[in-house]
């Protein structure tokens, strides 16, 4: 029962970031005084809507996205004498690039906000797996002995290792993450340094690694025991914040996902074919892309598994994807008006400078056939993802 109502509800903060996307287009447009026509959100046959002065608000059957229809898009439409003044081609390049933006602004400004909250409330998870210590522990245990014995070794205490320490290295090789730190330290035994940043600066600190047993687990889930290096030391896991110290970390965490955004888009195209196989009954990896589908299942398994934290955090990544994806410039995305409106720009500016009339509008009927390629590989992208989320599903909790 928890998964199904966490799917509604992921679904339903889905639908209200589209609703917002195209809220963020009709006030921006409104408020430069352009002419807005319809508001809808969703496709097809109108289920129910009202007006209010010029513009109709209202609810379509297709829950696949939503549209702000504004007067004079494109010079191809005809605009009505009174309205000529305020149709959007006939606006400041400024404007029109403001107006066709806000969409994806907008759900940069919903994942800001999710992640601030979750800042002070829950904390924001070290996605970036930084190898921050969160404890120094007072010796080093093995799976078979959980307690500190006496004399047990205490490597990471001994060798003065700090809460809020950073390891950058170990052994003379760099560790960026802490999966770096534990495969080095693993590997090694006796005397090692280890480079660490603290308050700034880097320290380099000698410890004697000691080999104990640990439980390991393989990619098919069966566990086994082997002798492993450790020193004793806990990774941050998670960082906390109070309500004024998590506009920085919210912040901070806001360019993390952004970061994560552009790397996926640019390894989006090279998924697909693991996509395809997963399909056919080939493994599915839990980084291969995913529809609204899939993401609205994932959101109901961590509700019903009390992961809010995992939640609120695909809702605000998922935001932040489709903001940047929509400005890519291609029609019809946002992005692709944007280079559109821009290129008529510069080019007008060129020729200017040579003391040449301001240039045509671009012709948008040339563009239809990138336009409707750019739709049709959408569109078989979102197929694919849709059928692979049904009958392959990616699985977090195994």
């Amino acid at each position: 029962m928890l998964v199904f109502l966490g799917i509604l509800l992921f679904a339903l903060l889905i639908g209200i970031s589209i609703a917002l996307h195209e809220l963020g287009h009709l006030a921006t447009a409104k408020m430069f005084g352009m002419k807005v026509t319809r508001y809808f959100i969703g496709f097809g046959p109108k289920i129910w809507s009202f007006r209010r002065g010029e513009t109709e608000y209202g609810i379509k059957a297709i829950p696949a996205g939503g549209f702000c229809e504004i007067t004079g898009m494109t010079a191809l439409e005809e605009v009505a004498p009174e309205d000529q003044h305020r149709a959007f081609n006939k606006q400041k390049t400024w404007k029109r690039v403001v107006v066709l933006s806000a969409g994806s602004i907008t759900h940069f400004i919903v994942g800001f906000i999710i992640l601030y909250f979750m800042a002070f409330t829950m904390g924001i998870p070290n996605l970036r797996d930084s190898a921050l210590i969160a404890e120094v522990a007072p010796c080093v245990q093995s799976s078979t002995d959980a307690e500190c014995a006496p004399g047990a070794p205490s490597p990471a205490k001994d060798a003065g290792f700090q809460v809020g320490d950073e390891i950058v290295a170990v052994g003379g090789a760099a560790t960026p993450t802490w999966a770096d730190v534990l495969t080095k330290t693993r590997e090694r035994t006796g005397t090692t340094e280890f480079k660490v940043l603290r308050d700034g600066e880097e320290l380099t600190l000698t410890a004697d690694v000691a080999r104990v047993e640990r439980e390991m687990q393989r990619k098919d889930g069966t566990r086994y025991t082997e002798e492993v290096g450790a020193i004793g030391v806990i990774q941050q896991r998670n960082f906390e914040y109070n309500a004024i110290t998590a506009i920085g970390g919210a912040t901070q965490f806001t360019g993390t996902m952004f970061e994560n955004t552009w790397r996926g888009l640019i390894n989006f195209p090279q998924k697909i074919p693991a996509v395809i196989e997963a399909i056919g009954g080939g493994e599915r990896d839990i980084d291969s892309p995913v529809s609204v589908v899939g993401a609205s299942r994932l959101g109901g398994e961590a509700v019903d598994r009390g992961l809010w934290q995992l939640f609120w955090l695909m809702l605000a990544g998922l935001n932040f994807f489709v903001g940047v994806f929509n400005l890519l410039p291609l029609l019809p995305l946002d992005g692709g008006h944007i280079a559109v409106n821009l290129y008529e720009r510069v080019r007008n500016w060129i020729r200017k400078l040579r003391g040449l009339p301001a240039g045509a509008p671009v012709n948008y009927l040339r563009l239809l056939p990138l336009t409707y390629f750019v739709i049709f590989v959408g569109g078989s992208v979102t197929l694919l993802t849709i059928t692979a989320d049904i009958v392959n599903p990616i699985k977090l909790f195994q």
